[in-house]
């Protein structure tokens, strides 16, 4: 008997000794409609959110009352509903997606059939635009339960993604298998243990992995999206591994190279991104008869957007990951979900994550700092080598930062020359320094006879009320500027 048959066997057994049904568990022998399926897998997905229980379950071939074992006339490998295979049907239907499984096998010489359903994080899980619940014995729909309805909500606010399991039932040499555990032991810059136990203790001290209540181990969503050997081994987080696309021109109409990132995020972060460096443009520096190629966009500009998009991306988002787009005159970064501060502060707002563990876990690794600076060092490290600002925006549910070939001042537009002056003016500002022609002036590499170039900057971002005077009574020759939020 092969072991996933054992532990379903395992898991049938126990789920005969409960004495009855439960919000988060169904007994059928052999009614299958489609859409009661459907309906179910909405039900007892939100069912078991509510309850604090990682999977639901229905099973067919077996009585709701007495649990006898009856066997099942029930194929789901073989049922489809209007042409379409059953479980690309469901699937469909069903939103956000659950990677529910079937599994057909033989119990006490009976075909049965268990349906695992996932259970639904971030908001609840709807069929044909419907969310159900499963109350008291019957399922009926979410809407009319405004207290269940509330406390699911409450559930999803506390029980954060990285602690769902994305691989369970694991013995210990595939555990170790599936994650890149000597990556983990080099970032923490310990030595691997010799000893088997000892490395699966340190990486449940982590919570990379838990051991269940059956003595084996599972992979936590943590564990896999940080430190998997191959995202796509992990069904929940295989649109999660960021894409890298690169495109010959200043639209997206061709593509000259695409690559989705395999390994978790921690362990293959480096090598995403000297990929990125290797596929950006560069610029040719001539100076003193010697010609340097230097890359277009500030290493450490394009590692902290990066660490930011994978940190901060909405991880309830399903079928979409971290981006990163290269075109001829930019590089835009994107990662799924609005961002938690408007993207006007990004430069001074305190830190906040909505993915706690993981970012801490990224710190202490050494891939992002504690402190939040990381805009602040993109707009200072664009400033350093005066190109044009970075522009942070929020389109279509999601949130994307931009980093700008190199423009002379001439070259740039109105909204090129405020968006500096105003993210000038937060750099000078947090550090306690306000804004001042000469500053500007500085910063776009503009001659001091110039000034009144600097002078007409600054008048129209004022005129958007980006920014404003630090002392109104204070004359224009020594004026000082600060962010119209100061």
């Amino acid at each position: 008997m092969s072991s996933n048959v054992t532990h379903l066997t395992d898991l049938i057994s126990a789920l005969r000794k409960l004495p009855c049904e439960t919000p988060w568990l169904e007994f059928k022998v052999d009614y299958a409609d489609p859409k009661n399926i459907g309906e179910y897998i909405s039900g007892l997905s939100n069912s078991a959110a509510i309850h604090q229980k990682d999977k639901a379950y229905v099973v067919w071939g077996i009585t709701d009352e007495e649990h006898v074992v009856r066997g099942t006339s029930f194929k789901p490998s073989e049922a489809k509903q209007g042409g379409e295979v059953l479980e690309n049907w469901l699937l469909r239907l069903l939103n956000p997606r659950v990677y529910f499984s079937f599994h057909e096998f033989v119990y006490e010489e009976k075909p049965v059939v268990i349906l695992e359903i996932p259970r639904a994080f971030g908001r609840p899980v709807q069929f044909q635009g419907v969310e159900f619940i499963r109350a008291g014995s019957y399922l009926q729909k979410l809407k009319d339960h405004p207290q269940i309805e509330k406390e699911l909500w409450r559930v999803f606010d506390d029980v954060p993604f990285e602690d769902l399991i994305t691989a369970e039932n694991l013995d210990p040499d595939d555990a170790l298998r599936m994650l890149n555990y000597p990556a983990y032991f080099d970032l923490l810059d310990l030595p691997v243990p010799a000893d088997q136990k000892k490395i699966l203790a340190r990486l449940a001290q982590d919570r990379l992995i838990v051991e269940n209540d059956s003595g084996s181990w599972d992979v936590t969503n943590l564990g896999g999206i940080l430190f998997a050997k191959d995202l796509q081994l992990f069904r929940s987080l295989q649109r999660k591994a960021p894409r890298v696309i690169v495109y010959e021109g200043r639209d997206r109409l061709k593509t000259s190279r695409e690559q989705v990132g395999k390994m978790g995020y921690a362990a293959g972060f480096a090598g995403m991104i000297e990929f990125i460096h290797a596929l950006s443009p560069r610029n040719e520096i001539i100076g003193r008869a010697l010609r340097k190629d230097v890359p277009m966009y500030p290493d450490l500009a394009v590692r902290e957007l990066v660490a930011n998009a994978l940190i901060h991306q909405d991880l309830s988002v399903t079928g979409s990951g971290p981006m990163i787009e290269i075109f001829i005159d930019r590089m835009e970064i994107t990662n799924p979900g609005f961002p938690l501060v408007g993207v006007e502060r990004f430069l001074d707002a305190p830190p906040r994550s909505r993915n706690e563990t993981l970012a801490s876990l990224m710190r202490r690794v050494g891939i992002c700092e504690e402190r939040g600076s990381g805009v602040d060092k993109v707009v200072f490290e664009t400033e350093f080598y005066q190109l044009p600002a970075p522009s942070f925006e929020t389109p279509e549910g999601c949130t994307k930062a931009v980093l700008f070939s190199h423009k002379t001042l001439k070259e740039m537009d109105k909204a090129d020359r405020t968006r500096a002056c105003y993210l000038h003016a937060c750099l000078r500002f947090v550090r306690r320094n306000p804004m001042t022609n000469s500053s500007l002036r500085e910063r776009f590499g503009i001659a001091d006879h110039n000034s009144a170039i600097a002078s007409r900057i600054i008048a129209d971002a004022m005129s958007e009320e980006w920014i404003k005077p630090y002392d109104p009574e204070q004359g224009k020759k020594y004026a000082r500027y600060v962010p119209f939020w100061a």
